[in-house]
Formats: C-alpha cells, sequence, structure tokens
C-alpha cells in the first residue's frame, strides 16, 4: 500500500511541475491554484509513504517519477525533442527506481 501511496505522490509531483509551465510564472490564477493544491498533495502523500518507507528510497523514486512524468509530458505538450539520448536518461532513471525499489522490502 505504502509503494501505491508513493507512486499518487509522483502522480501529483508530475501534475504540479506541468502546472508550473501554465502558470506564467504565478500570473494566471486557475492554473496558479491548481498547481499549489497538486503540490500539496504531492507533499502530503509523500510523507504518508515515509511513514513507513526509507526517506532516500521513497524520495528518489518521488523525484524520478516526476522527473519521466514531466519529460513525457514536456514531449508530448511542449514539442519537446526527443533523441537517443534524452530517452537513454529515461531509461537510466526508470533502472534506478525498479532497482531501488526491488531493492528495498
Amino acid at each position: 500500500m505504502h509503494w501505491l501511496i508513493l507512486f499518487v505522490a509522483g502522480l501529483f509531483e508530475i501534475s504540479w511541475a506541468v502546472g508550473l509551465k501554465f502558470t506564467h510564472g504565478f500570473t494566471q490564477l486557475i492554473p496558479s491554484v491548481i498547481t499549489v493544491i497538486c503540490m500539496i498533495a504531492s507533499f502530503y502523500f509523500l510523507a504518508l509513504a515515509l511513514k513507513s518507507l526509507p526517506l532516500g528510497t521513497a524520495y528518489a523514486i518521488w523525484t524520478g517519477i516526476g522527473t519521466i512524468g514531466t519529460v513525457i509530458f514536456g514531449i508530448i505538450l511542449f514539442k519537446e525533442p526527443v533523441t537517443a539520448m534524452r530517452l537513454f536518461c529515461i531509461a537510466l532513471i526508470v533502472c534506478g527506481i525498479t532497482g531501488l525499489k526491488l531493492l528495498t522490502q
């Protein structure tokens, strides 16, 4: 259950990171409010997950989920470049997250 909570925290991490782009420096009210709500939710679910998961593992997975998600949304929404090296680096992050999950009981 704690891994699912951490995954939800990661989804909110993606949401607020992508949402920042739409706030235009917090000058747009609705995107700013949604982004702040996602920030609070992300930290809340991370805090819940940290009750039973090791800090270093949980934080690395949380930020990894956020990183992978924001890169994917950057490619889809903002037409950021898709290069072999970017995809390779994302694959390395996925390997790291998988390794940390498998090595943590």
